[in-house]
Parts: C-alpha cells; sequence; structure tokens
C-alpha cells in the first residue's frame, strides 16, 4: 500500500469525510466527549466480571492520541497516550504502563488481563473508532480504495490500534461505515480477525456517530462478520465533538 491515495482512493476519502460532516469540520476538531457501555464474552474472558463498562464518560482527543476514561477502575481514570497507558487519581499517577503493547499476547496475558492491560485495548480500539474521521485527515496513515465503497488502511507504527492494516466497507447510500475489518492482535496475531458491525447512527450537531457496535469473528475467506457469536458490545450513548479554533 503507497502514501497515496491516487484518484479513485482520493475521491472515496473525500466522500466518506462529507458523510461524517466534512473535512472543515474534523481538520478544527478539539475533543470528542461520550459516554460509553461495552462488554462481551471477551473481556468476560480475559477480566471477569470487571469487563463490564456501564454508562462510563469518557474525553478524546482528536489530533493526539489521547483518551481518558472517567472512573474506569473505581476512583481511578484510565488513560491512553499512543502506546502508554496509566491510571490515575486526582491527576496523580497510581500505575503506568510506558510500552503496553509490548507483551501482549503472549505469557498471562493469554488467559487474564490486569487493568492495565483492558485500558490499553479499550483505550485505543474506542480512540480509533470516535476519531475515524480524522484519521482519513492524517499525513501518517495509508489509504486506498479497495473497490468502489471499501477503504484500505495502512496505520503507523506509532499509533496504537488493533493491527497494521485495515479494511472499512461504507454504505453505498450514506458513505458512513457498516464494517470494519482487522485482526485483534493483542487477543491473538495469528486467529483472532473480527468483523466489527456499525448501525444505529445518531446524529449530534451534523456528526454522525454510531451508537450500536457489535464485534463479530470475521468469515475466514469472503470477510464479512459471521451470524454469531457476538464478541463485544459497545453503545455510545451521548455524543459531543468540540472545535479548537
Amino acid at each position: 500500500m503507497t502514501g497515496t491515495p491516487g484518484t479513485a482512493g482520493a475521491m472515496l476519502l473525500d466522500r466518506t469525510l462529507a458523510a461524517y460532516g466534512g473535512a472543515d469540520r474534523w481538520a478544527s476538531a478539539g475533543r470528542i466527549e461520550a459516554e460509553l457501555s461495552c462488554g462481551g464474552p471477551l473481556f468476560r474472558w480475559k477480566r471477569g466480571s470487571a469487563g463490564t463498562f456501564d454508562r462510563m464518560r469518557v474525553t478524546a482527543e482528536v489530533a493526539t492520541q489521547r483518551i481518558r476514561f472517567h472512573g474506569f477502575d473505581g476512583s481511578l481514570d484510565g488513560v491512553l497516550e499512543g502506546h502508554e497507558v496509566r491510571l490515575e487519581r486526582d491527576g496523580a499517577v497510581a500505575a503506568r504502563r510506558p510500552d503496553a503493547r509490548a507483551p501482549f499476547p503472549g505469557g498471562r496475558r493469554l488467559l487474564r488481563w490486569d487493568s492495565l492491560d483492558m485500558m490499553y485495548f479499550l483505550g485505543y480500539a474506542l480512540w480509533n473508532y470516535l476519531a475515524f474521521p480524522a484519521l482519513l485527515l492524517r499525513e501518517d496513515m495509508s489509504w486506498r480504495a479497495d473497490g468502489p465503497d471499501t477503504l484500505l488502511a495502512r496505520f503507523p507504527a506509532h499509533l496504537a490500534t488493533h493491527c497494521p492494516e485495515q479494511r472499512f466497507r461504507l454504505d453505498p447510500a450514506t458513505g458512513l461505515v457498516t464494517e470494519h475489518e482487522y485482526t485483534a492482535e493483542v487477543f491473538g496475531r495469528g486467529w483472532a480477525h473480527a468483523c466489527h458491525l456499525t448501525s444505529e447512527y445518531r446524529d449530534a450537531d451534523g456528526v454522525p456517530y454510531a451508537s450500536r457496535r457489535r464485534v463479530m469473528p470475521r468469515r475466514p475467506r469472503a470477510g464479512g462478520a459471521m451470524p454469531r457469536p457476538v464478541l463485544i458490545r459497545a453503545d455510545i450513548h451521548d455524543y459531543a465533538l468540540t472545535k479548537t479554533r
């Protein structure tokens, strides 16, 4: 994949940005405030009862990969900045892991995650989802069209994400993402192939956001989602995008 999208890719990028509120809006975007509930079998496998979150408030920066989960672990906030993850109380660091990606997926992480592991995965995943339109504008991202309604993305190593290459399938009528395919390498590099379904889009001051997200196993050859089981569920109850200028 090259660093330039080509004519077809550039046209598809423009159409997708327009669907999500426009390039100008995302070029000047500063912060996203959202409220999240999530859980599912994969989280229960790794964290037991601590793998379910209900109406947790989230603050995400747009231009920089930084996200805060308020009350992530009791009185502790969870913070992700790139590949570093922290737990904080009133601004003071209670626990920190500077290179949180390095230990995955082996060792004890095959069976269980601690709070910092969970914050790393959930933090980078949600930042990528919330900031998706801004990713289309980043100079360190590489995009190309794979058909009339599909974008292939190549992520740089310094951005925490599922895997280097990911596929986004778009609704031909609206231009919004309906399926997101990737390998969740923190679970397993050779087998954790996922199809993330986005639906029930809502509008926040002219910006559509997927209020209902479900992660399914991906079909091994044809791609797309298998009919069951739901591996992870995530619902966005509220969403607001603020400007930097």
